[in-house]
């Protein structure tokens, strides 16, 4: 299998490979705390944080750690990280932190977080693990800050905190409350589908490999398609 280069593992992780739009993973904080754009932001680079420094630090570990310690090694990095980002994120960014509540600690369990860990930093070098972490964080912030955008616009008439729309506006604020998560992710997905654009739930995104004869998912660095023609050079 051919590696990427580390701007094209920037590159697969916001688009290729995006954890939310793509994979659709880490969809429970997504749906929790974007309520306004900003709140997406803070999330996302805290997030994007964690996993450049978790997929580092397990790259650099990866043949220390032993096999049936994997797991519980991944998890001490990842909450060690997440500790720090919240410690910090309680004394510098007080307004983020209190916006996002309980679901900074929860970055531990997030899937992103540890199925990179566990799918690439394990068997990739430090400095491209780095990067895979980089992009996907990255490309997670993007995900989060487009629902957030949208919900606040449509829910509240602001965006980062300005209005934008006229005063005579009426808000729609069940878009701030959990049911508008729902009904933008459904219609961001749905977009997606339409538009042909990459997505787990579109399978006409996913062609055909013209030699293996089965359908593409665009995540090259960890497919299991022997022989596939289409593998990201």
């Amino acid at each position: 299998m051919n590696k990427l280069s580390n701007s094209e593992r920037i590159f697969n992780g916001l688009w290729k490979e995006n954890p939310l739009f793509v994979l659709m993973l880490g969809t429970c904080p997504t749906l929790a705390v974007t309520t306004s754009a900003f709140n997406g932001i803070g999330m996302g680079l805290s997030s994007t944080a964690v996993l450049v420094f978790s997929n580092l630090i397990i790259a650099l570990m990866r043949n220390v750690i032993p096999d049936r310690l994997r797991l519980p090694a991944e998890i001490v990095v990842v909450a060690s990280l997440v500790t720090v980002v919240d410690m910090l994120m309680a004394g510098f960014t007080p307004a983020v932190y209190s916006a996002l509540g309980i679901y900074i600690p929860l970055i531990v369990v997030n899937c992103i977080i540890l199925g990179r860990a566990e799918a690439f930093a394990m068997k990739n070098n430090p400095i491209i693990s780095f990067f895979d972490g980089l992009g996907m964080g990255l490309g997670f912030t993007v995900a989060l800050v487009a629902i957030g955008a949208v919900r606040e616009i449509i829910g509240s008439g602001t965006l980062f905190g300005f209005h934008i729309l006229p005063a005579s506006y009426v808000p729609c604020s069940i878009f701030i409350l959990a049911p508008g998560a729902f009904f933008v992710f459904a219609g961001l997905t749905a977009l997606q589908n339409k538009l042909k654009m990459p997505s787990a739930t579109n399978g006409d995104a996913r062609p055909l490999d013209s030699e293996s004869g089965e359908a593409c998912m665009h995540n090259c660095m960890t497919c299991g398609i022997k022989g596939c023609s289409t593998r990201t050079k």
